[in-house]
């Protein structure tokens, strides 16, 4: 890391802060991030058969990662409450590694970017699928939560490189 980079949300005095983007450009700005749940076989079977018991298990992960990317403001102090223009939230099941990726979207004309919002609804998407599949499996797994790309704001768009190499 570059030695002039500073934490974005702590003041000169070295306490926490909102950071104030009243003087940025509203530009468009978008974020994906993904995250991962490891599970036995038969419980990716049972889901993707629909014999859960529970009803449709990516349905109710869907609707929960994007109820979250809307409710990031409210779990994490320090950011911004943001009026989303679009939260999607994807499912790739992964049978031959026994896990879930989990990819989530987010985007708005704003002027403060969505990472947060993207990896909450990532988050919060993993821990609905275990939620619901823990009576079956309660040994799975969630890992592998991060930002892959985001754009917009002065810094442009960004890919992260170390999430092309696995």
């Amino acid at each position: 890391m570059s030695e002039h980079k500073q934490f974005s949300h702590v003041n000169a005095q070295g306490e926490a802060n909102m950071v104030d983007v009243s003087e940025k450009a509203v530009t468009t700005r978008t974020a994906v991030a993904e995250g991962f749940i490891k599970m036995s076989a038969e419980t990716i079977q049972m889901i993707i058969s629909g014999g859960h018991a529970k009803g449709d298990v990516f349905a109710v992960a869907r609707i929960a990662g994007i109820q979250a990317a809307k409710k990031c403001a409210d779990l994490i102090p320090l950011c911004h409450p943001l009026m989303l223009s679009k939260v999607q939230v994807d499912f790739e099941v992964q049978a031959d590694k026994q896990q879930i990726r989990i990819e989530a979207l987010c985007k708005l004309a704003g002027k403060t970017g969505v990472e947060m919002e993207a990896l909450t609804a990532a988050s919060v998407a993993a821990l609905t699928l275990f939620d619901m599949c823990k009576a079956v499996d309660p040994a799975m797994e969630i890992g592998g939560i991060k930002v892959l790309s985001k754009a917009g704001g002065k810094t442009g768009h960004w890919q992260n490189q170390q999430a092309q190499k696995v």
